[in-house]
């Protein structure tokens, strides 16, 4: 379909103004197109990527995020909505691990560890690799841990932080989500970090990193929001979507028709929530799909920081959480005063493989930080602020049964005119990261108006933009 500013333009309504929403409606205007409304259930814009002020006036992000890109429009964006107004950070990852830190990734640092941790770690390396390396040989991530890795790093790290991450089994999750976001071993490379007594830090497509001054990460989206607030509308929390009369219903009766409707929402939320003629086999699939929500503590001090960490990964069982991220260090704009204040930033996924205690996850969140040395029981003193974001969906599970049903889902979808896009939209993982999801937005919108259907990669998890 080619719809310019001087054709006739069809309705398309967008279901989410986070990151995907966000994308596809700046992309819209950009090409001159009016003729589409973005329906967003909050009162503030930026999905899963928003940030919140508590009480005290400390930011705190949903999740530790940074900004790093695999696409020059998401730069060139970036650069028009913050100009020069954004920190560029040097990585400083690490884990936590045997009463010490060591340096990410894990498995190219082992040997700071004890020595009989090390040892069991090479031997479950040069166990594991005897044979040529052979992924397809593997059924699930479990056993691509244990082939790869062996078993003393999938015993000390992979899997438990894996499961405190997911919370879920890594036999109920496919192998083909990892990507670039695990460092797989070199056996040769980890043996020369223990005989040499190398460190080996720079792996990783994040390294250095950006990240907006003001407002957290919801800054960046919340620029976003004056290119696109004529066709913008808060608080429309959308309860339904008619496929066989083309409307959206939201919750307080009313109907969006649409000719073309691009959903954000968690694809098992869209279809379980669709009215009219839906085959049963679609919603089968859709319910075999598989999710962790999180909880995510903010608590902020009243002392400097007294690091200059960026994240660190918790895989042990003596705290909750399995990452913690400095984020006064990545802005100071985050804490009422940087000289006298700082911010940690926790985060604590849960599942029915993994229940969570509401009610105990503030003071089980501070515990895990004195038992890994963030803080001392004098600082409890200090903690003048603490902050809890609930998010029912915050990790779509990569199953093994994820990519048929997807086969089965996205196909019919898009036969009824709804592209189900984005983090939770696409239910891909490993193009859920921001620009990630600008990404699908934006491609989303150059297919339906430009037919430049070969393009639209970026969510069937390949390169695009």
């Amino acid at each position: 379909m080619n719809a310019g500013p001087g054709a006739e333009q069809p309705r398309i309504v967008v279901i989410g103004a986070g990151p995907t929403g966000l994308g596809a409606a700046y992309r819209l205007r950009e090409l001159g197109y009016t003729n589409f409304v973005m329906l967003e259930s909050r009162n503030k814009v930026g999905g899963l990527a928003a940030s919140e002020t508590s009480a005290n006036g400390f930011i705190y992000d949903i999740g530790g995020h940074v900004l790093f890109s695999h696409y020059e429009y998401f730069d060139k964006l970036f650069d028009t909505l913050l100009g020069d107004e954004y920190q560029l950070l040097l990585r400083e990852s690490w884990v936590w691990m045997c009463d010490r830190f060591l340096p990410y990734p894990f498995q190219n640092n082992i040997k700071y560890l004890p020595k009989e941790v090390v040892y069991e770690c090479l031997m479950g390396v040069i166990e594991a690799q005897k044979q040529p390396l052979d992924m397809s040989k593997f059924r699930n991530f479990e056993e691509l841990i244990l082939g790869v890795f062996g078993k003393g790093i999938a015993k000390h790290f992979m899997t438990p932080y894996n499961f405190k991450v997911w919370a879920h089994p890594a036999s109920l999750m496919n192998k083909e989500w990892i990507g670039e976001r695990v460092s797989v071993v070199d056996i040769a490379r980890v043996l020369g970090n223990v005989v040499l007594d190398r460190d080996d830090a720079g792996w990783g497509p994040n390294s250095t990193f950006k990240y907006p001054r003001h407002g957290g990460t919801g800054g960046l989206f919340e620029r976003m929001r004056p290119y696109v607030n004529d066709q913008l509308r808060l608080g429309a929390s959308v309860v339904g979507v008619d496929a066989d009369a083309k409307e959206v219903v939201l919750e307080d009766g009313t109907r969006e028709p649409y000719d073309m409707l691009l959903s954000t929402m968690p694809l098992d939320l869209l279809v379980s929530s669709m009215k009219g003629t839906v085959p049963d086999e679609v919603r089968c699939q859709a319910s075999r799909l598989r999710h962790s929500g999180s909880y995510i503590i903010g608590v902020g001090l009243r002392q400097p920081t007294p690091s200059n960490k960026c994240w660190m990964y918790f895989p042990e069982d003596n705290a909750p959480f399995y990452r913690v991220t400095y984020l006064s260090n990545y802005s100071p704009e985050v804490v009422p005063d940087a000289t006298t204040h700082y911010s940690l930033l926790a985060e604590v996924s849960h599942s029915e493989f993994k229940p969570v205690d509401r009610g105990r996850v503030i003071e089980d969140t501070i515990q895990g930080m004195v038992n890994t040395r963030l803080l001392s029981e004098r600082d409890r003193a200090d903690i003048v602020d603490t902050h809890v974001i609930e998010r029912e969906h915050t990790y779509p599970t990569p199953s093994v049964e994820r990519d048929a049903a997807l086969g089965v889902l996205h196909p019919w979808l898009e036969s009824r005119d709804i592209y189900s896009r984005g983090r939770f939209g696409a239910w891909r993982y490993e193009v859920g990261n921001m620009d990630h999801s600008v990404a699908q937005g934006v491609e989303w919108v150059n297919r339906v108006l430009q037919d430049d259907v070969a393009n639209e990669l970026t969510y069937l998890a390949k390169r695009g933009c």
